[in-house]
């Protein structure tokens, strides 16, 4: 069952890269970003609900539930002494993963902003954004992947870590992260932080990340370390 699972994630997983370069060529990061900015940049890059609830307050929030995971691994609550210690632990490292594989890729990105690009009166200019690998587009780079986004899509390797042992929670685990990341994206596309791209791969990201992390959890649970950290919890 854990091979046929995987085999479908797989398929699954390469289905979403494709649909994703799709997106990249298609133009309609643009245009989506014309529809909350225009010449004068963005309204709304300012806005306090975007700025202080969404962004600073949902930040905090993201750092305290990873704190809470990682206490939560030898001294585990509600739906989480469902999980063994190595499954905790999974749900503890993934989402720090994650934010830092985002975290890095972003650091080395060329691809600017929305409100860097000419179009918002900036001094970029627009191309798919993994062109920006070879060529600049002129402005300050360090925009892609969706930073911000991850601290809701990086919570979702608890599909992985609930998958066998509660796939309701699982499935709803899942749902809650993208939602999270799907929203807070959606508030940094408004204030003209990101494109829709970004927001999209930074899902795509963190669910790879949390998909491999499951493969290592899984190995070290069948190893010799694995049991023997599953004894002294």
């Amino acid at each position: 069952m854990q091979s046929f699972s995987n085999r479908h994630l797989a398929a699954f997983t390469a289905a979403l890269a494709l649909l994703l370069l799709a997106w990249d060529f298609s133009g309609l990061d643009l245009a989506l970003a014309h529809g909350f900015g225009g010449a004068a940049g963005f309204p709304l890059r300012d806005n306090t609900f975007l700025t202080v609830v969404l962004h600073d307050g949902a930040r905090r929030l993201a750092w305290l539930l990873a704190l809470g995971l990682c206490v939560a691994v030898w001294w585990p609550v509600g739906w989480l002494l469902r999980l063994p210690v190595n499954r905790r632990l999974q749900l503890a490292a993934t989402p720090l993963l994650a934010v830092l594989v985002v975290g890095a890729l972003k650091s080395f990105s060329t691809a600017s902003c929305p409100w860097s690009m000419a179009d918002f009166g900036g001094v970029a200019h627009y191309t798919p954004h993994w062109q920006h690998l070879l060529t600049p587009d002129g402005g300050s780079g360090q925009c892609f992947p969706g930073g911000h986004a991850a601290s809701g899509f990086a919570f979702v390797g608890g599909y992985f870590a609930f998958r066998e042992t509660a796939p309701v929670i699982a499935r709803g685990w899942l749902a809650a992260a993208l939602l999270a990341g799907g929203v807070l994206g959606l508030a940094q596309q408004i204030r003209g932080a990101h494109f829709t791209s970004h927001t999209l791969w930074t899902a795509f990201i963190c669910w790879c990340v949390a998909w491999a992390m499951d493969g290592l959890f899984t190995r070290l649970a069948l190893s010799p370390l694995g049991q023997d950290i599953g004894e002294a919890a």
